[in-house]
C-alpha cells in the first residue's frame, strides 16, 4: 500500500442522463430515464431527480414509468456519450500516463506516475482542478475518489456522489470501511452478501473479525482468501493503462418473440456485420465466432465456432453465425441475439477461404458469453477492454449506434435524438406515434424551447447530429496541474 493517496477515481455522475439534460435546457433539474423504450428494454441511466423515485439502473423499463410516470424517457445517444468520454479521458491521460478505463465514464488515474501528486494535499488540488476542467470542458460533474488503493478511491467516489471529492487518509482506511455493509467490497453481489448475512456476518468489521479461515469455509479458497485482504483494505492491484479487450459483441432484445425462423437468420445476419464494422474500428480481429440466443423462456445458449485464423471478415463471421444458428432450436420464438468475436489478435489471417467453407473447429455449447460484461467492445463499452458501468443489460434495438440519420431515412423517430428542421432548426424528438412526430426546438446553449408537431414524413424534417453541450468544444485546455511545483527539499 501507498503511504499517501495518490490513486484517483472518477466516476461521472448519472453520465448518459447528465448528457440529455446538457444537451436539453427543457429537462434540466427533472426527472430523465435513458434506456430501451420497448415493453422489454431497461434502464441504462437514470438522473438523481428520477432515482428519488427509487429508479435505478438495470431496472425493467416497465417498472421505471410505473414509479416515475412523468418522466422524460429517452433512447441513449451513444455517438455524443463517446465523444464527451473521449474528452474526459483526454483530461485524465494528460494528468498521467496511467489511466485505466473502467468505463465510458469511469477510470482510475496513478498521480504518482504523472509527478503531479505526492501527498495528500498535492493530490487534493489535483482532484479540485480536475473536477474543474471536466466541468468546463463539458459542462457535466464527476464525482472523485482519492485513496492509496484502486479498492478505496473507488468507494471514496461512490461516498462522494453526486458532484463531489473525498479523500482517504492512508491508515484510516480500516475505520471507514468497518460500519459499511459487505456490500461494498468488489465482488461481493446478492448472492455472496446473503450468503455472508446467514452467517451472521453483516459489515466489511465482521468479515474481519470471522477471520480468514471461516471465510475460506464459507466462500472457498479463492473468494475468501480475496475477501479477507479486502476487508483489512488490503489492495495491492496497479493501475493499468491498458486492458485487454476479451471479445467484441453485439446483442439486440426484441420487443416481441420472434418465431420466423428466415426473420431470425437475417437478424443474425445483421448482428454479424455490425459486430465486425466494431471489430474493425477497434482494430482488431479474432477467431471464435459466437452466437447467444435466448428462447421466449428465458433459457439463453451460447454457441461458437474456432477459426483456423483470426479473421475481419463480414462474410466469414456471417457464415459462422449462421452455421451456428443451424443447430439451435428457436421453434418457440426468440427475445434475444447476440454476435461476438474473441480470441482478438492485432492481424487478420490472409487465407479465409477455408474459413469461409466451415474448415474451423466445433460448434460448442457454453463458450465465452456475448453481452456478459467482459467483452471489450460491447453495445455499452468503448474499446480497450472497458464496458460501461452504467447499464449492464442490453437496451434492445433502440439503443443502437444508427444514430438519427438512419432513424430519419426510415421515417422513425427516436424519443431524444436530434433533428433539424428547414424553418424551425436545430431540436430533439419527444415522441411519435400514429403518424405524427413531436419535436422540441432548443440547443444545449438556449433556453427551454418550443414543441412543434410534425406528419412523421415531412420533407423538411431530418436526423441532425448533437450539438456541442459547451461553447468552445474541442478548445478547452487540459487540467493544467502539471503547473504545481512538488516542495523543495533543503538539506
Amino acid at each position: 500500500m501507498r503511504n499517501a493517496p495518490t490513486i484517483l477515481h472518477l466516476d461521472m455522475d448519472a453520465f448518459y442522463a447528465s448528457v440529455e439534460q446538457a444537451s436539453k435546457p427543457s429537462l434540466r433539474g427533472k426527472a430523465v430515464i435513458v434506456g430501451g423504450l420497448g415493453p422489454r428494454g431497461v434502464v441504462a441511466t437514470a438522473s438523481y431527480e428520477a432515482r428519488i423515485f427509487g429508479v435505478h439502473s438495470a431496472m425493467p423499463m416497465a417498472q421505471a414509468r410505473r414509479l416515475a410516470p412523468n418522466a422524460a424517457y429517452l433512447v441513449p445517444r451513444f455517438s455524443i456519450y463517446r465523444d464527451v468520454s473521449e474528452r474526459v479521458m483526454g483530461l485524465l491521460r494528460e494528468l498521467s500516463p496511467l489511466v485505466e478505463p473502467l468505463s465510458l465514464d469511469e477510470a482510475f488515474v496513478d498521480l504518482e506516475a504523472g509527478g503531479v501528486a505526492w501527498d495528500a494535499e498535492s493530490a487534493r488540488l489535483v482532484g479540485v482542478k480536475l473536477r474543474s476542467d471536466i466541468r468546463a470542458a463539458t459542462g457535466l460533474a464527476g464525482s472523485v475518489g482519492l485513496a492509496a488503493s484502486k479498492m478505496v478511491a473507488k468507494i471514496a467516489s461512490e461516498q462522494a456522489k453526486p458532484d463531489g471529492m473525498v479523500l482517504i487518509e492512508p491508515g484510516t482506511e480500516r475505520a471507514l470501511l468497518g460500519p459499511m455493509s459487505v456490500r461494498v467490497l468488489p465482488g461481493v453481489g446478492p448472492a455472496t452478501g446473503d450468503h455472508l448475512r446467514r452467517a451472521g456476518i453483516h459489515t466489511v468489521e465482521e468479515i474481519a473479525e470471522a477471520g480468514e479461515d471461516e471465510l475460506v469455509r464459507l466462500l472457498g479458497k479463492a473468494h475468501g482468501h480475496a475477501l479477507y485482504a479486502m476487508a483489512l483494505a488490503h489492495d495491492e492491484r496497479p493501475v493499468v493503462a491498458e486492458r485487454e479487450a476479451k471479445s467484441v459483441s453485439v446483442e439486440d432484445t426484441y420487443d416481441v418473440d420472434i418465431h420466423d425462423r428466415v426473420r431470425v437468420g437475417l437478424e443474425v445476419q445483421r448482428l454479424a456485420d455490425r459486430c465486425v464494422g466494431r471489430l474493425r474500428g477497434a482494430g482488431l480481429s479474432g477467431r471464435t465466432i459466437v452466437l447467444k440466443v435466448r428462447r421466449y423462456d428465458f433459457s439463453t445458449l451460447t454457441r461458437s465456432e474456432t477459426l483456423r485464423g483470426p479473421t475481419d471478415d463480414p462474410a466469414v463471421v456471417r457464415e459462422a453465425a449462421a452455421r451456428l444458428l443451424e443447430g439451435v432450436d428457436t421453434t418457440g420464438g426468440v427475445r434475444l441475439l447476440g454476435v461476438g468475436v474473441s480470441g482478438l489478435a492485432d492481424y487478420t489471417q490472409e487465407d479465409l477461404f477455408a474459413q469461409a467453407a466451415g474448415a474451423g473447429g466445433g460448434a460448442e455449447e457454453g463458450a465465452a458469453g456475448v453481452g456478459d460484461g467482459s467483452e471489450g467492445e460491447g453495445e455499452f463499452g468503448p474499446g480497450g477492454g472497458a464496458s460501461t458501468s452504467d447499464a449492464s443489460a442490453s437496451v434492445g434495438d433502440e439503443a443502437g449506434d444508427g444514430g438519427a440519420e438512419g432513424q430519419a431515412a426510415e421515417r422513425r423517430w427516436h424519443a431524444g435524438h436530434d433533428v433539424r428542421h428547414a424553418e424551425y432548426g436545430h431540436g430533439w424528438v419527444q415522441g411519435s406515434g400514429v403518424g405524427r412526430v413531436t419535436v422540441r426546438f432548443e440547443t444545449p446553449e438556449s433556453g427551454p424551447g418550443r414543441v412543434r408537431t410534425f406528419r412523421v414524413d415531412d420533407p423538411a424534417l431530418e436526423g441532425a447530429e448533437p450539438l456541442p453541450l459547451v461553447s468552445g468544444w474541442g478548445e478547452a485546455s487540459g487540467s493544467g496541474v502539471r503547473g504545481v511545483e512538488p516542495p523543495v527539499v533543503r538539506g
